[in-house]
């Protein structure tokens, strides 16, 4: 027999979240419409949107959780379990790959101690690896934040660690 404590579920969206999501509504022309941004805004509060988000989600713009999680899903963007204050994606593309993307990215791997889709253990930076960042005039990039690393090297990258890791320190939970 289950006990109240086991059966009782803690929200995982908080009311500010809630309100955030329902503040869409009027904006788009169906509930179904604002899966995405509502993902985003989950996302952008929790650094990933945890599964027990996906019912709530659904319940708020009257979906099926199925329906929630196909969009979760689609997008390679959404991780369950939170990500680091920074998300740093090196591009491997096959502009980026041709110009030392591949380089870069096992440069980072090796400064930051953790493997493409990983976290850093002070979770300050969370590196991945991107398909295209479409930036091919720049190439290899890195999509950190808000910022575009344009041309990079190896030789760059212990500044670039330094740079993600100072941003990610100012980063607000």
């Amino acid at each position: 027999m289950a006990t109240a404590a086991a059966t009782s579920k803690t929200p995982v969206l908080t009311p500010e979240i809630r309100k955030e999501i329902e503040a869409y509504l009027p904006r788009y022309p169906t509930k179904q419409a604002v899966t995405l941004p509502a993902l985003h805004i989950v996302n952008d509060h929790l650094r990933c949107v945890p599964m027990g988000a996906i019912p709530e989600i659904a319940e708020i713009l009257e979906l099926s959780p199925a329906q929630v999680y196909d969009t979760l899903t689609f997008y390679g963007f959404f991780k369950h379990t939170p990500c680091g204050k920074v998300r740093a994606w090196v591009c491997r593309s096959i502009s980026c790959a041709l110009r030392g993307g591949e380089e870069v990215l096992s440069a980072m791997s090796d400064k930051l101690g953790v493997r493409p889709g990983e976290t850093t253990e002070d979770g300050r930076v969370t590196l991945e690896f991107g398909e295209c960042l479409g930036v091919c005039d720049f190439a290899p990039a890195m999509l950190a934040g808000d910022e575009v690393y344009k041309n990079m090297s190896v030789d760059q990258v212990s500044h670039v660690v330094s740079q993600l890791q100072s941003q990610a320190d100012r980063a607000a939970d």
